[in-house]
C-alpha cells in the first residue's frame, strides 16, 4: 500500500492537517489500513522535500495545513493512471515456509499445511462476517470498506485453494524422495549465479 500517494491524493482535494488526513484515509479505505499520525506527518515532511506539497499556517487552534504542489497533482496523477506493479520476487512467508517444511527431512509438510488451512479458513470466516455487517450499498464510506474487504476476501480463498493444490503436489510425491539433506559441497563465497544464466566471462589480463 502506498501511503505516500494516497495521502497526495487527498490533498489533491484540498488542504489538510495532519489528523484530518488520517481521518480522511480512514473515511476512504473503511478503516481497513490504520495509520498512525506520527507516519503520516514522517510522510509529509518526506513529500515535501521532494516538492510535492508545501506547508501552511496554522490556524487558531495550532493545526498545520499542508497543500499540494503542482508537481504533487502530478504524481496523484501519475500515480492513479498507472497500473500497480506487484512485485516479481517471492518474498511470500507462507510460501517460503512450505517449500522449506516439503524438503526438510522429518518434517511432516501435511500437518503444516493442515494447520494453515485452519487458520486461513478461520480468518476467511471472520472476512465474510466483517463483509455483510452493517451493509449499506447506498453509504460512500461503505462502500469503500466493502471493496477492501472484498479483496482480502478474495485473497483469503486463493490461499486457500492454494493450500489445497500443494496438498495434492505434495501426496503425488513419495515422501523420502522429497527430503534434501544438506549439501556436502561447500558453497563458494560471493552470490550465487542465478539458474539457467550464463556467468560473465571474465576478461583476460592485459601482459
Amino acid at each position: 500500500m502506498s501511503v505516500r500517494q494516497s495521502l497526495l491524493a487527498i490533498l489533491d482535494q484540498g488542504p489538510c492537517y495532519g489528523y484530518q488526513l488520517r481521518a480522511e484515509f480512514d473515511r476512504r479505505t473503511g478503516s481497513t489500513w490504520p495509520l498512525n499520525v506520527g507516519q503520516i506527518y514522517n510522510t509529509l515532511e518526506r513529500l515535501e522535500c521532494d516538492g510535492f506539497v508545501e506547508r501552511g499556517d496554522a490556524d487558531d487552534q495550532g493545526h498545520v495545513y499542508w497543500r499540494i504542489t503542482p508537481g504533487g497533482s502530478a504524481e496523484v496523477a501519475s500515480w492513479l493512471g498507472s497500473p500497480v506493479v506487484r512485485e516479481q520476487a517471492t518474498r511470500d512467508e507462507l510460501a517460503i515456509k512450505l517449500a522449506l517444511a516439503a524438503t526438510l527431512p522429518g518434517v511432516d509438510a501435511g500437518a503444516v499445511i493442515q494447520a494453515q488451512r485452519v487458520a486461513s479458513l478461520s480468518h476467511l470466516r471472520s472476512l465474510q462476517r466483517a463483509k455483510h455487517a452493517g451493509a449499506d450499498p447506498g453509504n460512500p464510506e461503505e462502500l469503500a470498506r466493502s471493496l477492501v474487504v472484498d479483496s482480502l476476501i478474495f485473497a483469503a480463498e486463493a490461499e486457500v485453494r492454494w493450500l489445497d493444490h500443494t496438498e495434492q503436489r505434495l501426496l503425488s510425491h513419495p515422501r523420502h524422495a522429497m527430503g534434501l539433506e544438506l549439501a556436502t559441497e561447500r558453497p563458494r563465497r560471493g552470490r550465487p549465479v542465478r539458474s539457467g544464466a550464463d556467468p560473465q566471462p571474465r576478461r583476460a589480463r592485459q601482459p
